[in-house]
């Protein structure tokens, strides 16, 4: 016998297709950029040295920004690291930059200008310290440095602001117990290769590529810096946000000659102000992450994002566009 199936009434269909396109209105949601329109105009990112990770990172997010928000346009900006980076975003002289979270913490400390409104967008990865030596050299310890000729970054630069902190954790006062130099990480090979110095610090991504390069022209050595934690937590203040790390056995192959080196790290935030767009916070953050594999194949530290712990920005609060792109993406 054949089925009669039932009628459905003219009210029962409207809300059927009302639901139908509820549907699929979320679901186009889902699927399309973050924001209605993709985002349009100019965008000033301030990275780093030149030959740095900062730099690096940044000409690689340019490729795929460009991919993802074709409308916008970046101009990248080289800095001498942090402290100058976060100097330029809060007095709006730069839309977004990348920053270590001590130096984020030390310009809210000092209550710099603007402070207040420096946002995160994600939680990066971690730059570690890293003390550079030739092989054969008598430096075993930070202590050791004592009169010695040590690089330690340039004035307004994030490593100098690491150095100065770990040689007081140390003992040693960095401008009469060393000799120290100001020079960044594209000059700071050619000072050791030429021992025009006798050590450098640099605080960077695994592997940074200058030293890498160096490793191959000379016989290096990286001296340990993990026993120094605990005296760095006791200094207070930004000092916090360093903790103990390994430097695997294969971020320097030839320099550490298949030893790990305990050491110690920083989280890198990705930084922007109240000021700016959310839409385009929205689409970059969600960038970063979508991102991360294709720019982690040449910047190895850039595999480390992940999207449980990027919304973790302390000492910043997240900026709302940048929640708005990942209460997006929470399962």
């Amino acid at each position: 016998m054949l089925q009669v199936l039932p009628r459905i009434g003219r009210r029962r269909a409207l809300q059927g297709s009302a639901a139908a396109l509820v549907v699929l209105g979320l679901l186009s949601w889902w699927l399309l950029p973050v924001g209605e329109d993709s985002p349009s105009g100019r965008m000033k990112f301030s990275t780093g040295v030149r030959n740095g990770v900062y730099e690096r990172y940044g000409k690689l997010l340019r490729t795929a920004i460009s991919q993802d928000m074709p409308k916008v346009d970046v101009e990248l900006l080289n800095s001498q690291g942090s402290p100058q980076n976060i100097e330029r975003v809060a007095r709006g002289e730069a839309d977004f930059t990348i920053a270590a979270a001590d130096a984020v913490e030390k310009y809210r400390l000092e209550g710099a200008p603007e402070a207040d409104r420096l946002r995160g967008c994600a939680r990066l990865y971690d730059d570690y310290v890293q003390l550079v030596v030739p092989r054969g050299s008598d430096i075993q310890s930070v202590e050791d440095l004592r009169g010695k000729r040590v690089a330690v970054g340039q004035d307004r630069s994030g490593v100098r602001l690491i150095a100065d902190r770990v040689l007081d954790a140390a003992g040693l006062d960095p401008d009469t117990d060393i000799e120290p130099v100001s020079a960044g990480i594209d000059t700071m090979p050619n000072l050791l290769k030429n021992r025009s110095i006798d050590a450098f610090f640099w605080s960077g991504g695994l592997p940074t590529t200058a030293v890498r390069t160096l490793s191959k022209d000379m016989d290096l050595r990286l001296v340990e810096l993990g026993y120094l934690v605990e005296r760095l937590h006791k200094q207070g203040g930004a000092s916090r946000y360093y903790r103990a790390a390994t430097m695997p056995a294969d971020a320097y192959p030839l320099a550490q000659q298949g030893s790990a080196v305990p050491t110690l790290a920083v989280a890198n935030l990705l930084v922007t102000t109240d000021r700016a767009d959310a839409d385009l916070t929205a689409g970059l953050t969600r960038t970063v992450i979508d991102s991360r594999d294709h720019i982690g194949d040449e910047v190895h530290a850039a595999q480390l994002v992940d999207l449980r712990t990027a919304l973790f920005t302390d000492p910043l609060p997240l900026h709302d566009g940048a929640r708005r792109y990942y209460r997006s993406v929470k399962p």
